[in-house]
């Protein structure tokens, strides 16, 4: 039968053969951003600091006033750039690492507990947002997570009289649940009724930030000070690992404990096989007889319960109590730390203690150089925005593209020689 002029014939698929599944855009997109390199991590880190020694050189005053006579003295622009640069980045350095103008040890090496503190709920909460990239699902709610396993830890935390160790594993547990909560309702929603989980979470995310500025008036939570709870029990606090002269709390080596469970998960047992699985083609584990609703249910709930612990460690490792700020940006940190990560536990701890480092150091480069704090997310955003165009950050660093195999130099010359003749 002859086509009409202009349309393109559609090639028909024979007898008995199975339809072409498309990938959904969703676990495509998770997939790609997931699948760069080392290198590529690496280089979107160095660009977003490049770029910001740029704002930081266009934003002091210094290179400013040269910038006016540049055409004189070329030299006192490059050099007024270099210091305005350098010094901000070496405040930075000593404020996540190491103080070398401290007068003391303690004091100088307090900059990285500080560092290492800050890091440990965005490892928690990254560690939940990762597990659910490996599940195909976009957690947009660690946010509210969070709050749910802060708000749970705080009431078990000041309402029971339980010995210590005991009242501190309780209280985590509390926390776990309550986050494993949050999770399971866009899980529950997105696997009976198709919703789709970053709604659903974004919504959550509001809901649990009004719900908590609610939670800390009522007259359970409600102490002496205007929107903080009660403040729990000493036996049900984490405990300081150095001492009373640093806020670094044994929920780090927890933190480092559950990245080696989720890494055992993932990568050792049938649940993470099957939620692999269900991440890279959830059509065709459906086909292999694999449950998608329960595993995308059971993903979800596992991911908001370590975010609900990244609560935990706020609560019970350096505020003590329920605050209405207690969240802060940890659940929209984490999604790029995981981001950062890959979404494998290692890499999600290198980039959560990188993220710590970079808070912490803002502060010391904030009060010795006068650079404005909000550089930080700056750079933060930066390295989502170059991790999230691998291409950009290939044609910059000229890196072979992933499948892409180089020719050997012997085949190149003499296809170079065929090409000339």
């Amino acid at each position: 039968m002859s086509e009409a002029p202009g349309t393109t014939a559609t090639p028909e698929k024979p007898d008995g053969a199975a339809p072409e599944v498309k990938e959904p855009t969703g676990s495509r997109i998770i997939r790609e951003m997931l699948s760069s390199s080392v290198a590529v991590t690496v280089g979107a880190i160095v660009l977003a600091i490049l770029v910001g020694a740029i704002l930081i050189v266009a934003a002091d005053p210094a290179v400013q006033e040269a910038a006016g006579y540049f055409f004189a003295r070329p030299g006192d622009f490059f050099s007024a750039a270099w210091n305005a640069a350098s010094s901000a980045y070496i405040a930075l350095f000593q404020g996540a690492i190491y103080d070398t103008q401290a007068d003391t040890f303690s004091r100088g090496i307090r900059s990285l507990t500080e560092s290492l503190t800050i890091a440990t709920p965005l490892i928690f909460a990254g560690l939940g947002v990762a597990l659910g990239f490996r599940a195909g699902l976009f957690n947009i709610g660690a946010q509210g997570q969070i709050i749910g396993g802060a708000i749970l830890g705080t009431y078990l935390g000041f309402t029971l009289n339980l010995p210590a160790g005991l009242h501190t594993l309780l209280a985590l547990l509390g926390a776990l649940v309550g986050g494993g909560i949050m999770g399971a309702i866009p899980g529950f929603l997105k696997a009976r009724f198709g919703a789709h989980e970053v709604i659903v979470t974004i919504m959550l995310n509001n809901i649990m930030a009004f719900g908590v500025l609610w939670v800390v008036t009522t007259s359970v939570f409600a102490s002496s000070t205007p929107l903080v709870s009660q403040h729990i029990a000493p036996e049900a606090e984490l405990g300081l690992m150095f001492g009373s002269g640093f806020r670094l709390h044994w929920g780090f080596v927890l933190a480092l404990l559950a990245a080696a469970v989720v890494w055992w998960v993932l990568e050792r047992s049938v649940f993470g096989f099957r939620l692999r699985a269900v991440g890279s083609n959830p059509h065709a584990a459906a086909t292999a007889g694999m449950n998608v609703r329960t595993i995308t249910v059971l993903a979800l709930v596992f991911s908001g319960a370590l975010a609900g612990l990244a609560g935990a460690m706020q609560v019970q490792g350096t505020e003590g109590a329920l605050t209405a700020s207690i969240a802060g940006t940890i659940g929209f940190d984490a999604i790029t730390v995981a981001l950062l990560g890959r979404s494998k536990p290692l890499g999600t701890v290198l980039a959560g203690i990188l993220f710590g480092a970079l808070a912490a150091g803002g502060r010391l480069m904030q009060t010795r150089t006068g650079t404005p704090i909000d550089l930080v997310p700056v750079l933060q955003s930066l390295i989502v925005l170059f991790i999230a165009a691998p291409p950009l950050v290939r044609a910059v660093f000229r890196l072979p593209t992933p499948g892409q195999k180089r020719k050997p130099r012997k085949a190149r010359s003499a296809q170079s020689q065929e090409v000339a003749a």
